[in-house]
């Protein structure tokens, strides 16, 4: 019989395998661990080892360690997973880096640690650079425009205008040819001067208007390798207020060798006759003399073509063959004179966009029809039975200075003045460019939407929409506009 005082409390005795029970206090789960360690260490089989809180997980029980319900009150589970570790040995440990928290909410966004794998997918390593690339995600398709709230309009969507220069032409069929040029005109080498450009571009500005000028060889001599048959002149004559603008361009007759020298010296010989008269002709221009104008233009174009019939006999060439049209633009430099002169003889055409809208002005000249009248009418000369129509009314002809004397031309002298509006375009062509504004009314729509801008185009611009092509028109092109401020 164990002989103790009555007042000591009586310790159950220690089980087998328990943990051997040192003379230093327990410690509690909230208390800090002892700077001290003894030697050996050791701790009860449900207790938490010493260590940060809430960052070192329980060990797993080893073998022949008693149940924790077995002893007595103990701590509440921990609900964090089970990590390995060694068993504490005398010697001090210290504790592993807390591991980073994880996520308590999936992100919105589609990431990888979200993201389930395949079921034949690898298993995936635990080191993220390890692991092997992932393919980029497909784009996501654009999500439909939101509503505009009330009282708000939606931004306007810009679409371009239909425009016929992504295809280079108008109408429902493209042109035989090609858009650009293939074969250069066979050259002389003794003769160099008798080249021609392929295009040529002009243009000025001068009081009130603006002047852009373009000549471009036709899609058929561009393909067959000729020069081409429409020259174009710009000029100035005068200075300041005074000055005077002429522009004229010449055709010369198809399929004919010499069609190209025939129409530059046409242009020539015209812009001679002008510019020795240019003062004359500001001056009535200025004052509105119409009568004055039209019998001085029509004398000055009948001598210049009267010359090129003489040219054409000096070469020992047929005037029908050594022949060209002639057409002319007077413009002022004067900022307060708005009167706009045209005259010539030969095809082409005039033509004035205001407001939008084309308007025909060529100048039509009265058609002579039916039998001869003795003195009167148009070529023939003669009846069908062979007989010449003659009269002498004893009138003088003034000598001619060239023999043979030139025939006057057969064409009828054109003339047209006209006062131009702020905004008005005015457009003088040759009939490669005339014909096909009359015969399809697409180019017409696309050349008025473009050239009824408030400002004027430039040369690359105007170049560009006066290449337009229509299928069936393959001549060569001569135009220039007139853009009034």
């Amino acid at each position: 019989m164990d002989e103790r005082p009555a007042s000591e409390p009586v310790l159950p005795a220690p089980r087998a395998g328990a943990a051997e029970v040192t003379d230093t206090p327990r410690r509690a789960p909230w208390e800090p661990p002892s700077a001290r360690l003894t030697d050996p260490v050791t701790f009860p089989a449900a207790t938490k080892p010493p260590g940060r809180s809430g960052q070192v997980p329980d060990r797993p029980p080893t073998a022949g360690a008693t149940s924790p319900a077995s002893e007595g009150p103990t701590e509440p589970p921990v609900t964090e997973p089970p990590a390995t570790a060694a068993p504490v040995s005398g010697t001090p440990e210290v504790p592993p880096p807390a591991p980073p928290p994880l996520p308590t909410t999936p992100p919105s966004w589609p990431s990888p640690e979200f993201r389930p794998a395949p079921p034949d997918a690898p298993p995936r390593p635990a080191d993220p650079a390890l692991a092997p690339p992932r393919p980029a995600d497909p784009p996501l398709p654009p999500s439909p425009p939101a509503d505009p709230p009330s009282g708000r309009t939606a931004p306007r969507i810009e679409r371009p205008a239909t425009s016929p220069r992504p295809r280079g032409h108008v109408g429902s069929r493209p042109p035989t040819y090609e858009a650009e040029p293939v074969a250069l005109p066979a050259a002389d080498p003794d003769d160099l001067d008798d080249l021609v450009a392929d295009t040529v571009l002009d243009g000025a500005r001068y009081g009130a208007c603006t002047l852009r000028a373009v000549s471009v060889r036709g899609d058929s001599a561009r393909y067959r390798g000729q020069p081409r048959r429409d020259s174009l002149l710009t000029a100035r004559f005068g200075a300041g207020e005074h000055a005077l603008l002429l522009v004229a361009m010449a055709t010369g007759a198809r399929a004919t060798p010499g069609a190209h020298r025939a129409a530059a010296e046409a242009c020539h010989w015209i812009g001679r006759a002008v510019g020795r008269s240019h003062a004359r002709l500001v001056a009535d221009i200025r004052d509105g003399r119409r009568g004055d104008l039209k019998s001085g233009l029509h004398r000055l174009t009948d001598r210049s073509l009267g010359k090129l019939r003489a040219s054409a006999s000096e070469q020992g060439v047929d005037p029908e063959e050594y022949a060209a049209g002639l057409r002319c633009l007077l413009l002022s430099a004067d900022p307060e004179c708005r009167t706009r002169v045209f005259f010539g003889v030969g095809p082409g055409g005039l033509f004035r966009l205001r407001d939008g809208e084309w308007q025909d002005i060529e100048p039509q000249v009265a058609e002579i029809k039916g039998e001869p009248v003795m003195g009167f009418g148009s070529p023939p000369s003669e009846t069908p039975e062979g007989d010449r129509f003659t009269m002498d009314l004893g009138i003088p002809t003034p000598p001619s200075p060239y023999e043979p004397a030139p025939e006057p031309p057969r064409e009828p002298f054109r003339f047209r003045t006209s006062v131009a509006r702020p905004g008005d375009t005015l457009l003088l062509c040759s009939g490669g460019l005339a014909d096909p504004l009359r015969g399809e009314p697409e180019l017409g729509d696309y050349l008025a939407e473009r050239w009824s801008r408030p400002e004027p185009p430039g040369l690359a611009a105007f170049l560009a929409d006066s290449q337009v092509r229509v299928k069936g028109y393959a001549d060569d092109r001569t135009a220039a506009a007139v853009w009034e401020a």
